[in-house]
């Protein structure tokens, strides 16, 4: 079966640094385009970061840039989510996302973790 297991999350000061991993199992890692989402209490889900399915581009919501930083290995079928310089607004329930889009018959794959919760406190 699918599955895609986030871990790394937990509860880190202001300024540190958390490193989160997706591991995936049941599917063509490599075929998929790979992203981190998260969500905090009483928002909308937000994308967070993505990354291309070789690893060649990745990209960044506005509110990361600088601080966050995804890649994958695809020898290792995860996903990591490097973020430093952490802030309180940072602290939301992050969950990994797995897309692949078959254009020829149209047809979407779309897989997601049960997610890890980062808090940042002081």
């Amino acid at each position: 079966q699918v599955q895609l297991v986030e871990s790394g999350g937990g509860l880190v000061q202001p300024g540190g640094s958390l490193r989160l991993s997706c591991a995936a199992s049941g599917f063509t890692f490599s075929n998929y385009v790979m992203a981190w989402f998260r969500q905090a209490l009483g928002k909308e889900r937000e994308l967070v970061a993505g990354i291309t399915s070789a690893g060649g581009t990745t990209s960044y919501a506005d509110s990361v840039k600088g601080r966050f930083t995804i890649s994958r290995d695809n020898d290792k079928n995860t996903v990591y989510l490097q973020m430093n310089s952490l802030k309180p607004e940072d602290t939301a329930v992050y969950y990994c996302n797995a897309l692949d889009v078959v254009v020829a018959t149209m047809r979407r794959y779309e897989y997601w973790g049960q997610g890890t919760q980062v808090t940042v406190s002081s």
